[in-house]
């Protein structure tokens, strides 16, 4: 079987006419073989494409004659957004993503993680040509369900795809052209929906997929930062619970069973198997006690005979100091070696705690050119430095992680902008080049500002000044020169500062 791409039929973009017609001969040709994929010396469909066909063609999808099933009607669909977990996602989804599609003549789709759309949003005449076809909220686009097309294949794949013209399975959708990316629960990483950009088949951009890529890892940072506001609203409430223990083991859990605070540490893994309907839990041969909370549950491992049941030993400490130029990292005490792409790495481990695969690695570190194989090299390489603390299948980090761009990042969550400000006094792995990373450290440097400068706070506007990039930031500098006192020794400071600042944008 070939599994190269058809010669031209990507590349052809200038003319997507043509373009058309090329994967149209593609596909009648790879669907009239007993083997989708192409006879010896044809050209072939794209791997990604022969093999979403084939998962289709076997759940009996017709190539010619197919419209997606009604799953949920007009008057039910409004009651099923409210509870999906990604309606607390589209105010950020819209700012990113749907004026950039309006203008493009696009429309913006998020499915649930059975492929039903659940939201769509695009100029009045493009979604008139979308009712037409189908593409409407309430209808079902898993691949099962309607064949080849971006937002099923993203769900079967679990990685980012665009689907051009007739690379859809069904005819009818060979005059569009769409492009979806996975959306992930930061807590448990399962899959919770996708979200799809579609379009006529001469309006949407190649890269279109690498836009819809970012946007998801977007929303998949807004669930996270909601996920460590409940676990601390959690650990505040309960602590004292969990204080009054006196002695005997104990862990709060959130309601997937991650654990979130143990005393004494190291006693319990990352995460613990919950059943609902149990008060009771085998935790490696021995019975815990599932005590309910309101947003989590109170784990207790029973003393007995009198004495507390043997614990785990503690989880060494990796603290990762990654703000600046030269990252550094720790485990133990220990200096642990560190190349940029390692640094990497462990940074996308400790902003994706339940793990990776080395092809949602490769996708992060790279984007879309990333090859899992070196992936798995460099991995390899690192995990001789880190031993046990760096786990696979996923990868994942089993250490306590202390790492500086994620207090910077807690400290906001918390209002805590203070001490934000004085943690972050540069930027997360500047020389990095991996889309997620500069996404998160882009979007971190944002955020910083915007809070700093909202709150007017003199040692947080200070802290800010004196690191990277706010030290040639004339807006700072002029928050800074307003709320100093005359009598403030930074004062002066702050004022030869700024006027240094607008010289320079004078003599520029």
């Amino acid at each position: 079987m070939r599994s190269q791409p058809a010669p031209n039929a990507l590349h052809s973009a200038s003319d997507p006419i043509a373009q058309q017609r090329v994967l149209q001969q593609i596909r009648d040709a790879a669907l009239s073989d007993e083997e989708i994929g192409g006879a010896s010396g044809r050209a072939a469909p794209r791997t990604v494409i022969s093999e979403s066909w084939r998962r289709s063609l076997a759940t009996g999808v017709d190539p010619d004659d197919y419209l997606p099933p009604l799953v949920y009607d007009d008057d039910e669909i409004d009651d099923v957004r409210e509870s999906h977990p990604l309606h607390t996602v589209l105010p950020p989804l819209r700012e990113l993503l749907v004026s950039i599609a309006d203008e493009a003549q696009h429309i913006t789709i998020v499915t649930d993680a059975d492929g039903t759309i659940l939201w769509r949003e695009g100029p009045s005449g493009v979604c008139r040509l979308a009712d037409s076809v189908g593409l409407r909220e309430g209808t079902r686009w898993a691949e099962s369900a309607i064949g080849t097309n971006a937002m099923g294949t993203a769900l079967a794949t679990n990685t980012p795809v665009q689907i051009y013209s007739a690379e859809h399975l069904v005819r009818t959708y060979h005059s569009w052209t769409c492009a979806a990316a996975p959306i992930h629960d930061p807590d448990t990483g399962r899959v919770l929906g996708a979200i799809d950009v579609s379009g006529r088949l001469d309006t949407l951009h190649p890269a279109m997929v690498s836009l819809v890529n970012a946007t998801a890892q977007v929303a998949e940072n807004h669930l996270r930062l909601r996920m460590e506001d409940a676990d601390e609203r959690l650990r505040r409430r309960n602590l004292p619970r969990l204080e009054r223990l006196g002695g005997e083991p104990g862990a709060l859990l959130t309601t997937s069973g991650r654990v979130i605070a143990a005393n004494p540490l190291g006693t319990f893994p990352h995460r613990v198997a919950v059943d609902p309907d149990s008060d009771r839990i085998d935790l490696d041969g021995r019975e815990a006690l599932l005590e309910p909370l309101s947003g989590g549950y109170l784990l207790r491992l029973p003393r007995k005979g009198g004495k507390t049941i043997s614990t785990r030993p503690a989880a060494p400490t990796l603290r990762l100091s990654f703000l600046g130029s030269a990252p550094e990292a720790q485990l133990g005490g220990r200096t642990v070696p560190l190349t940029l792409r390692r640094a990497e790495i462990l940074a996308l481990l400790a902003l994706h705690p339940g793990g990776l695969t080395a092809e949602q690695l490769a996708l992060h570190l790279y984007g879309d050119a990333g090859n899992p194989t070196t992936v798995r090299a460099e991995v390899h390489r690192l995990r001789t430095e880190l031993g046990d603390a760096l786990l696979a299948k996923p990868y994942r980090l089993s250490a306590d992680v202390d790492a500086d761009f994620l207090r910077v990042r807690d400290a906001l969550a918390a209002g805590e902008v203070v001490t934000a400000a004085s943690i972050a006094t540069a930027p997360l792995l500047p020389r990095s080049e991996s889309p997620t990373i500069r996404a998160e450290r882009e979007q971190r440097t944002v955020a910083l500002r915007t809070a700093v400068l909202d709150s007017g706070d003199p040692d947080a506007l200070w802290s800010l000044s004196e690191g990277e990039p706010g030290r040639d930031d004339v807006e700072v500098f002029e928050h800074l020169t307003r709320v100093l006192p005359a009598g403030d020794p930074r004062r002066p400071v702050a004022d030869a500062r700024l006027a240094w600042l607008l010289d320079s944008d004078d003599d520029d």
